[in-house]
């Protein structure tokens, strides 16, 4: 598998979903910082080595990302959010919206809405349709859970496989590990910032000693 993301000692392919798991000041949203650019570090992305480059054009390339507490802008509609966040032109851009709306049906039930008016899921479900509006290849997600309701992380979920499954690579920032290695494929625990433990999903949620390392900060 072809590496999409190469940052420290963490990589990611094609298709994949990641989760990076700790507690508060483990350094997981200073990693997804570092992979879009706001803060300095050695990042390759799609085999391309973007260290030098800043965020527009690591976002041209294929990144997108959901940063936590959603992040909408609470004064525009549904459609205005979508709009805003693409850069194809306008036909397209339109015809991309167009898609977003019936990917996600409860936007497409409320496409001018203002973003302030919608529930905690469905700004989600925005800031999710939203990082996809350029297609990215690799897609980050910082604390997606963080005040939902279990039926909307479900609906959450369900979407991320389908993405994942499309070729999409996903790292998932989370602190409610058993969520986020229920849909991972792998997981990565950090604490202080640095990789503490590594590995498939399944033997990170049955190591014993996970309780631990997420306390660790």
């Amino acid at each position: 598998m072809s590496a999409v993301l190469d940052v420290g000692d963490l990589s990611l392919g094609a298709g994949e979903i990641v989760a990076l798991l700790g507690g508060n000041g483990a350094g997981k949203t200073a990693l997804l910082e570092t992979v879009l650019g706001f803060r300095p570090g050695p990042v390759v992305l799609f085999g391309e080595d973007v260290t030098a480059l800043g965020v527009e054009r690591r976002v041209a390339r294929g990144v997108g990302y959901v940063p936590e507490g959603r992040r909408v802008f609470a004064g525009l509609t549904v459609r205005e959010n979508l709009q805003a966040a693409c850069s194809l032109p306008a036909g397209a851009r339109e015809r991309r919206v167009e898609e977003m709306l019936a990917l996600f049906p409860m936007l497409g039930e409320r496409p001018g809405a203002r973003a302030w008016l919608l529930s905690g899921g469905q700004q989600q479900m925005l800031a999710l349709a939203r990082a996809q509006m350029n297609r990215p290849r690799l897609l980050l997600l910082d604390e997606p859970t963080l005040g939902l309701a279990p039926a909307v992380v479900a609906e959450l979920w369900r979407r991320l496989a389908a993405l994942a499954a499309d070729g999409t690579a996903i790292l998932l920032a989370e602190q409610r590990a058993a969520l986020a290695l229920g849909v991972a494929q792998r997981a990565v625990v950090l604490s202080r910032g640095r990789v503490v433990r590594a590995g498939p999903a399944a033997e990170i949620a049955a190591d014993p000693a996970l309780a631990d390392l997420m306390a660790g900060g």
